[in-house]
């Protein structure tokens, strides 16, 4: 979550948000993961219509706009098994909305909780804010064989990004599925973040089904924030299990009444775009743009990509012996902006100290001017 307020220092600059602020009003803002590309054709279409847009948000039923709205976006992303009973898709104003309201809900069952690491920093620092201990689990062993009966024991729930920012890792199908089992057998919920499905085609594989056959208690928070460039108007939802044992509604309720129908409205159409050819364009843009970057790059002594299979809209650099924050600093003087990986690896903030997290969800143009500034910082250091 953003908070309005000051700039900070160098000195000061502690969470990826901080850093992301900095970079707001620059033309080269490749630090926050938020499209903010150019409208295509079918969204431009999309926003012509928001007067009618708003004129029907007026008029029809608040719960029929959010059911259709639901529907088409789940389902634009293969996920047809999602729960529709009452009170199981939860919206928010935004996936860290989501994630403060399940963060509160789990701190009443328990006091631990096993998280993915490298992931945003945003979720350590929410979990930890409500008083949670974390334990974190690695990507390889994650995505790996079944995990320690000792480590599932000892928390009350297990905390997946998939697709992973940043690294772009997806969880498969069949690896969702054992976990699922192990989180049921002992008892821990098992949460995932999915803010980056939209990007990879191997993440549309219906969880819902996967989860609800599990017999395990689940909780999945869902984001269009980093779909469409749609001025920070979008939508996080809280989905949940049956009888998932956590005050989720309670809690939504102290925070929030719901969201606004011309926003569900607006998403809803963006969806329909979406199905209608508009994501198999985003896939092609975010590759054009991952292409830009990668062979900008390419011969710089030590640089390297170390997520070769990523098709989310962030593309990892790692420098070699190159400090991340030093030429984030560097680059800073010339009004780009991109994010330095320390804060991902959360627990261990060294692991990212020689990366760089570049965002691809911005015109070409944008990307090729930052890529060769960031060659020229590169060659000269």
């Amino acid at each position: 979550m953003q908070e309005t307020q000051s700039p900070a220092t160098d000195d000061e600059l502690g969470n990826l948000t901080q850093f992301e602020f900095l970079a707001l009003s620059s033309s080269l803002n490749l630090a926050d993961g938020h499209a903010r590309q150019d409208l295509t054709l079918g969204q431009s279409r999309v926003v012509e219509d928001l007067p009618q847009l708003w004129a029907q948000a007026a008029k029809q039923p608040v719960d029929e706009i959010e059911r259709e709205a639901i529907r088409t976006y789940f389902e634009t992303l293969g996920q047809h098994s999602y729960p529709t009973a009452e009170g199981r898709v939860l919206s928010c104003y935004s996936s860290s909305v989501a994630m403060e309201i399940f963060a509160r809900s789990l701190a009443t069952v328990t006091g631990r909780i096993a998280l993915v690491h490298p992931t945003f920093d945003n979720i350590p620092d929410i979990l930890r804010g409500v008083g949670l201990e974390l334990v974190a689990v690695e990507e390889e062993p994650l995505h790996g064989g079944d995990l320690p009966a000792e480590l599932l024991d000892s928390v009350g729930c297990l905390f997946v990004t998939t697709p992973n920012n940043p690294t772009g890792r997806v969880m498969a199908r069949e690896r969702l599925a054992r976990l699922a089992e192990q989180c049921r057998d002992h008892d821990v919920v098992l949460t995932l973040d999915t803010s980056f499905r939209g990007f990879d085609p191997a993440a549309h594989y219906d969880h819902y089904e996967v989860l609800q056959n599990s017999g395990c208690r689940w909780v999945v928070i869902e984001d269009t924030g980093k779909l469409w460039p749609t001025l920070e108007l979008k939508v996080g939802w809280l989905v949940s299990s049956e009888h998932n044992g956590l005050p989720l509604g309670k809690v939504y309720s102290d925070i929030l009444l719901g969201v606004s129908p011309l926003i569900l409205l607006m998403i809803k159409r963006l969806a329909e775009d979406a199905a209608e050819g508009g994501l198999a364009d985003l896939h092609r843009f975010i590759a054009t743009n991952r292409k830009i970057v990668r062979d900008g790059l390419a011969g710089i002594p030590e640089v390297t990509f170390p997520d070769p299979g990523s098709r989310a809209s962030v593309e990892r650099v790692h420098l070699g012996s190159r400090s991340g924050l030093l030429v984030w600093q560097e680059l800073r003087k010339h009004n780009l902006f991109a994010l330095p990986c320390g804060p991902f690896h959360w627990a261990r903030p060294e692991e990212g100290e020689n990366c760089l997290r570049i965002a691809l969800s911005r015109s070409p143009s944008a990307v090729e001017a930052a890529t060769k500034l960031l060659r020229s910082v590169l060659e000269s250091s």
